[in-house]
C-alpha cells in the first residue's frame, strides 16, 4: 500500500472578517503570504468548520478536533494545560486554567494578563505551589506560557461544577467573580470554598511577592491575582495516534497544543524560545518539523501568535503574526521532500474587531504529490471558499487528511 507522510502547519485564530483599518480586507488577505499562496495554487482548498456552522470554540475544544477527537471527549480546559506543562494528574484531581493578573486594591480586575507578564512566573507559581486550604485539600500550582499557569486542587470529595473567577475580555475594569458551585451537590460546595480560599490567599502572597515589588519599580503592572476558569476531571482518553497506527509529533510553544497532542499519543517538541507571540522561534520549529519527518507520519507545527493579535483587536498585527505564520512555512517547503503533503488549518476564527473566538470557518489547503488541484490561487477565507473540498467540518478535514496517508480503513468489502 502506498504511504505517504504528511506536515499540518496550524495557524491559531487564523480566521478573521474584513476590517476597516485594512481597507475592508482581513488580515490575511492584507498579509503578505507568498508560500502560503504557493500551497493554494497547487493543492486543493476549502473552509473548515470545526464542529459546525456557526458555533464559536474555544482553543482546547478546536486543537481536539484537529488532533481527531469528537466533542464529547472534551475533558475540560484544566486538565489538557496541566498535561502541556508536564503536570501530573491524577484521578480525582480537579484542575484549572489560570491567568496571572492585575487587581486594584479593591480587587478591580485592571488587567486580566498582568501586562502580559512573561519573566518571573516561575517564582510567583512556586510561592503557590503546595498550599494547604480547608479540608486537608492540597494545592499544585505551575507557570504555563507567559502570562498563564495552572490550578491543581487535590483532595477527597472534589467537584469540576464549578464557576469561574475570571470575568473575561472585555470586562476589564469588572471585579473578580467569587467561585460559585454549578449544582446543588456537596462536593461542588467544597470546591468552591476551596477555591475562594485560594485566591484569597494567592492575591496576599503574590502582593508582597519581590517579583511584583521588582515589576512596580520599573514602572509594570503587578502579576499580584490569579483567575481561574474551565475547570475539569481528567478523562481517560484513547491515545489516537496509536489506535490508528500512526506515528505521530507535534512542535507547539502553546500549552493547551501539548496537552491536546499528548492526550492523542502525539510526541511532542517544544522549547522556551516557543512563544506565544511575534518573537516565536519559527526556524526552529521549522527545523524540528523537517526532521521528526524521520521517523513520524504525520508532524503539526502550531504558532499562537494570529490568535493573540485577534484578541488584542490589533489587524495590522494579526497581518504581521500571519505573514511570520508565512515564513515558517517557507523554511518548511525550503526542505520539503517531494513526497510529503503540507495542510494548512486553523482551530477557529478571531475577528479583531471583535477580539474573541467567532463561529466563522477558516480556509483549509493540502497541497502534495496528486493531489487533485483546483482553481484558487490564493490562501484567504475568500478565495478558499471556492476550492474543491467545498466546506468540512474538522472530523472531515482531519479524517481526509489521514486517508491521504493511507490510515483509514475501508468501510465494506
Amino acid at each position: 500500500m502506498l504511504r505517504r507522510k504528511m506536515i499540518v502547519a496550524i495557524a491559531d485564530g487564523l480566521g478573521d472578517r474584513p476590517h476597516p483599518k485594512l481597507g475592508q480586507l482581513t488580515p490575511l488577505q492584507y498579509a503578505n503570504t507568498p508560500h502560503l499562496d504557493r500551497l493554494a495554487a497547487e493543492g486543493i482548498s476549502g473552509m473548515m468548520d470545526p464542529i459546525a456552522p456557526g458555533i464559536p470554540v474555544g482553543t482546547d475544544m478546536g486543537h481536539l478536533i484537529l488532533f481527531g477527537y469528537e466533542p464529547q471527549h472534551y475533558p475540560g480546559r484544566g486538565p489538557i494545560e496541566a498535561l502541556g506543562i508536564g503536570m501530573e494528574v491524577r484521578p480525582g484531581d480537579i484542575v484549572f486554567r489560570c491567568n496571572f493578573a492585575t487587581v486594584d486594591d479593591r480587587c478591580i480586575v485592571v488587567d486580566r494578563r498582568a501586562g502580559r507578564i512573561r519573566q518571573g512566573t516561575d517564582a510567583l507559581a512556586q510561592a503557590l505551589d503546595g498550599l494547604t486550604l480547608e479540608g486537608g485539600v492540597t494545592v499544585r500550582f505551575k507557570q504555563a506560557t507567559e502570562h498563564r499557569a495552572v490550578l491543581l486542587l487535590r483532595g477527597e470529595g472534589l467537584s469540576d461544577q464549578v464557576s469561574d473567577s475570571d470575568p473575561k475580555a472585555p470586562n476589564d475594569g469588572m471585579p473578580y467573580l467569587t467561585v460559585r458551585p454549578l449544582d446543588g451537590s456537596e462536593e461542588a460546595a467544597r470546591t468552591a470554598l476551596a477555591v475562594n480560599s485560594f485566591l484569597q490567599q494567592a492575591h496576599r502572597i503574590l502582593s508582597g511577592h519581590p517579583v511584583n515589588d521588582e515589576r512596580v519599580a520599573e514602572g509594570k503592572l503587578p502579576a499580584n491575582f490569579v483567575l481561574t476558569r474551565g475547570a475539569g476531571r481528567m478523562a481517560e482518553l484513547p491515545p489516537l495516534a496509536q489506535e490508528r497506527g500512526m506515528r505521530a509529533a507535534c512542535i507547539a510553544g502553546e500549552s493547551t497544543v501539548l496537552g491536546v497532542a499528548r492526550l492523542a499519543g502525539f510526541r511532542t517538541f517544544t522549547d522556551a524560545s516557543m512563544t506565544g507571540n511575534l518573537d516565536t522561534n519559527i526556524a526552529l520549529k521549522a527545523s524540528l518539523a523537517i526532521e521528526q519527518l524521520a521517523d513520524h507520519d504525520l508532524v503539526y507545527v502550531h504558532m499562537k501568535a494570529p490568535d493573540v493579535k485577534g484578541h488584542d483587536n490589533d489587524p495590522l498585527g494579526k497581518a504581521q503574526a500571519i505573514e511570520r505564520f508565512d515564513e515558517l512555512v517557507g523554511r518548511i517547503l525550503e526542505r520539503l521532500p517531494d513526497d510529503v503533503y503540507v495542510a494548512l488549518a486553523a482551530d477557529h476564527s478571531t475577528p479583531c474587531e471583535y477580539g474573541e473566538h467567532t463561529g466563522e470557518p477558516v480556509p483549509i489547503v493540502i497541497a502534495g504529490p496528486s493531489v487533485r488541484r483546483d482553481q484558487v490561487q490564493r490562501y484567504s477565507e475568500i478565495d478558499c471558499m471556492a476550492g474543491g473540498l467545498g466546506r468540512l467540518s474538522g472530523a472531515d478535514f482531519v479524517r481526509t487528511a489521514q486517508d491521504l496517508l493511507g490510515f483509514v480503513k475501508k468501510l465494506g468489502n
